[in-house]
């Protein structure tokens, strides 16, 4: 894939000075913040409807947690490597770095957690999210008492498993439009 600036690779990216005013707010908000446009928020501007939808629960997700937002990425990294979506690997990658202040963490994380350097509460959480995100008719009793015994309230399971949910949605709308990861994304953290 080169670089040439594309957006998603099987959608026009729509203009964003043509959509909806809340949309542009909500882009212009995530520049800002940035200091760029990451690439999702002018991909999932295709559909505003979903849109909306899919930034009001990513909101919920990270703001309304039981879940430190470096747990939170670490999720996201975990599930989106085992879903190899190159765009969540990196753009979280890099928020992962961030929130743990850790610059090779990202990488171990997404090529396999059960070797990355995380600690033992950390490593249960996340082989309760790839086993859903693998083989979720498989989730049972002992999973949920595994996380229960490292510390962790039926909410904050529930927060885990709906991360674990929603970025396996995530990561099948980044495969399906080929959305690409901003060259920002490779650099922040380090």
């Amino acid at each position: 894939m080169a670089d040439d600036g594309t957006v998603m690779g099987r959608f026009e990216t729509p203009d964003v000075e043509g959509l909806p005013e809340d949309l542009r707010d909500r882009i212009e908000e995530e520049t800002d913040r940035a200091g760029f446009t990451p690439n999702i928020f002018p991909a999932l501007a295709y559909r505003p409807s979903h849109f909306r939808a899919f930034f009001a629960y990513h909101d919920a997700l990270v703001e309304e947690t039981e879940l430190e937002r470096e747990e939170v990425e670490l999720i996201i990294v975990a599930v989106s490597g085992v879903n190899d979506c190159l765009y969540c690997v990196v753009a979280h990658g890099a928020l992962l770095r961030i929130y743990a202040d850790a610059p090779k963490l990202a990488e171990q994380v997404a090529t396999n957690h059960r070797t990355a350097d995380i600690n033992e509460t950390h490593e249960a959480m996340l082989d309760f999210a790839v086993k859903l995100t693998e083989s979720p008719e498989r989730i049972g009793r002992r999973d949920f008492e595994r996380l229960e015994e490292r510390g962790y309230s039926r909410r904050a399971i529930w927060d885990v498993g709906s991360v674990a949910a929603f970025f396996n949605l995530s990561n099948r709308l980044a495969h399906l439009a080929d959305i690409r990861p901003n060259e920002e994304f490779y650099d922040l953290g380090r």
